[in-house]
This record gives structure tokens, C-alpha cells and sequence, in this order.
């Protein structure tokens, strides 16, 4: 069976899981400056967005074994084309930042269940480097970032920031169209090759923990600086909103991108854990360089620079884990992702409450020193 049309609808899924998660933060100075939201409720959005995605995540496991994957898969896309719809529209029918926790609610829960389905549905697709198929598939969620902070730069250049609304109704396109492609692609099915391994089996693995605290590491990481990129390049260095979104969150994620091509291309011949500990000891230098440079040009460096080292952390550890637990299935990639948001949850949220965006940014730079470490020890218990 071909299963190219398949491949391809995995690959815009991601993209869709850019949008949902990166198309708000390019926003959230608008909010602050239009909607009169003070900046504590603002990065609460990002918590919101990762803790559902949590909950997902420890639900869709058990859900994907009895609905099938491909009804949550369209579920997935339909919910985020709902919450993009309702990041325009909901704060004109009730109390401004109830429409948009509301729509941010909707879109999480289509984001998390792309991430746990999307992984486990290209991993049974036949291939003849699985790695690399793998990192190949999360850089697509990289390049949806870039795709979202120069389009959206574009949009908000060209009609003025006064028309924001219609931005988030532009970008719901993109779930729509992936819903009618995954409406008519083959499934393969999941756990064919590989059967999964129980969760209690799991959860007594020792060895599991260690990759489930490299995910958490991994998510604060990346998301860390990417949900306050733009943010911190506008109003913590004094730029304009159009060069902070492409010379902070573009700039980030294109480095991302750049370093899941890489790993893609030549993930093989890496030794990995090596990898995940040199990621960690760079992202961790390029934190403190944009929080502690006292000019914008060395910050804005450092925000490339993170994109960078966090690029290989997320599929990284995903990788590892598959070759260390190799029964684990879709049931560990469930509990990754768990991990992995509960990252994401918590890094944008400690930036948000440290009282400011430059020492909020260096008290993140703990999360890939963890990283460091926690890799180094993955090669002992090897």
C-alpha cells in the first residue's frame, strides 16, 4: 500500500501544531496594548496550552486503543481549527480574556492529541531510516514556526495591527485542509510491528524515568525562549514588533530547523547522548547570553543560538528511548509527550513569574544544565 499521502498529512500535522502553539505569543503584546492584559495573565496562556496538552496526553493512549487513530487524528484538527476560529471570535461575545482562554482550551486539546498520534503513525510507516524519518517529521514543526512568524510579520506589516482578528481565522485553513487530507489517506496499523509494553511495565523502568526528565528538560528548554521571543525582542531590547518576531521567534526556529535537518541527515553516525549533553551545555551559554548582553544584536543571537541546541532535545530523547526501550510503542510516546509538555508548561511559566523577562530567561537556562547531567547519567546506566 502507498502511504506517501499519509506521510505527507503527518508532516502538515505538525505544521498545524506550530500554528497552535507559536501563532498566540506573536500576539501577546497585542493582547497586552489592546485587550489591557497584564503580562502575568498573558504567559498563563502558554501554561493553559501546555498543562491540557498534559492531560491529553496521559488520556489518548488509552483512547487511540478503542476510538482508532485516525477519528482522533481529524478530532485533533478539527478542535484546532475551532480554537484558531475562537481566538478571533470568542473575545467579541464574552469578557475578553475568557474567549481566548477559552479558544486557546479547544486548540490544546487538538495539539496534544497531533503529538501523540502523529509520532507512533509515521514510526509504523515503512521506511528505510526510521531516525531520520522521525527528525525529518519534527522539523516540519520548525519550519511551520517559521512559516507562522514571517507570514503572520507580513500580514500584521501589510493590514495593520488593528486588524489581528483576522489572522487567527487565515492560519484555521491550514487544520481544515490537513482534516480532508487525513480523511482520505490509508492508516497503517499501530503497534503492528512493535506491540506495546504495558504501562505499569513501563512506569517500574527506572530507565524510563531517566528519558521522561530529559522530555521535561527538553520542552522547558525549547519552550523556554520560543514562547517569549517576541515578546522579550520588543519590549526587553526596544525593537520593533516586525524585527523582534523575525530576528527572535524566526530566528530561533529556522536554527531549529536547521539543527533537526541536520540530525535527520546524519543522526546515524551521532552518538546520540554525547549530543543531547553538548545541546545542553550550549543552550544553557545562549540563555545566559541573551538575558545577560547588554546590547540587542548579542541577545537576539542568543535566541538563534538556543534554537539551535534545543533543536535535536525533543526527537533526540524520542530516539534514544526507542532504542532503549524498543517495546515501549504508543503507550512511552504517550508518556514522552507527557513529559515533554509538562516542560512546556513550566519554562514559559517560570519566565513569566521570575518579574522580569531578562532574569526569567536566565533562570531557564537550569532546565538544559539538568539536561546536561541527566544525559551524562543515560550513559552510565548504558
Amino acid at each position: 500500500m502507498n502511504y506517501d499521502r499519509t506521510r505527507r498529512a503527518c508532516y502538515l500535522g505538525f505544521v498545524v501544531q506550530a500554528v497552535v502553539n507559536n501563532l498566540a505569543p506573536l500576539l501577546f503584546v497585542i493582547f497586552q496594548r489592546r485587550l489591557g492584559l497584564g503580562l502575568g495573565l498573558i504567559g498563563l496562556l502558554a501554561t493553559v496550552n501546555f498543562a491540557i496538552q498534559m492531560i491529553v496526553d496521559i488520556l489518548s493512549a488509552a483512547l487511540a486503543g478503542r476510538i482508532g487513530c485516525r477519528p482522533m487524528i481529524l478530532a485533533a484538527h478539527a478542535l484546532a481549527a475551532l480554537g484558531l476560529v475562537g481566538l478571533s471570535l470568542f473575545p467579541l461575545f464574552m469578557p475578553a480574556y475568557a474567549g481566548i482562554l477559552l479558544a486557546v482550551a479547544l486548540y490544546a486539546v487538538g495539539g496534544g492529541l497531533l503529538e501523540v498520534m502523529l509520532s507512533p503513525v509515521l514510526e509504523a510507516l515503512p521506511s528505510d531510516d526510521k531516525a531520520a524519518a522521525m527528525s525529518l517529521l519534527h522539523s516540519f514543526y520548525c519550519w511551520g514556526h517559521v512559516a507562522v512568524v514571517l507570514l503572520s510579520t507580513l500580514f500584521l506589516a501589510l493590514a495593520g495591527e488593528e486588524r489581528w482578528r483576522l489572522l487567527p481565522l487565515l492560519w484555521a485553513a491550514v487544520p481544515i485542509a490537513n482534516f480532508c487530507a487525513f480523511a482520505r489517506s490509508p492508516m497503517p496499523r499501530l503497534g503492528k510491528n512493535a506491540p506495546s509494553a504495558p504501562r505499569g511495565a513501563l512506569l517500574r523502568r527506572r530507565e524510563f524515568w531517566l528519558f521522561f526528565a530529559l522530555m521535561v528538560c527538553a520542552g522547558a528548554s525549547e519552550q523556554g525562549m520560543s514562547q517569549w521571543a517576541s515578546a522579550f525582542a520588543e519590549a526587553g531590547l526596544g525593537v520593533s514588533k516586525s524585527l523582534g518576531d523575525l530576528f527572535g521567534p524566526c530566528f530561533f526556529a529556522a536554527m531549529m530547523g536547521l539543527a533537526r535537518s541536520y540530525y535527520g541527515a546524519r543522526g546515524a553516525r551521532l552518538d546520540l547522548r554525547r549530543f543531547l549533553c553538548l545541546c545542553g551545555a550550549v543552550c544553557a551559554a545562549a540563555y545566559a547570553l541573551a538575558a545577560l548582553s547588554p546590547t540587542a544584536a548579542l541577545s537576539l543571537l542568543g535566541c538563534g543560538l538556543c534554537g539551535l541546541a534545543v533543536g535535536v532535545m525533543w526527537p533526540g530523547t524520542l530516539s534514544l528511548s526507542t532504542r532503549r526501550l524498543p517495546s515501549g510503542g504508543t503507550v512511552m510516546f504517550a508518556l514522552l509527550a507527557l513529559g515533554g509538555d509538562v516542560g512546556c508548561s513550566l519554562g514559559p511559566a517560570v519566565v513569566s513569574l521570575a518579574g522580569g523577562l531578562r532574569s526569567g530567561l536566565l533562570l531557564c537556562a537550569a532546565f538544559p544544565i539538568i539536561m546536561l547531567f541527566l544525559a551524562a547519567a543515560s550513559g552510565k546506566r548504558e
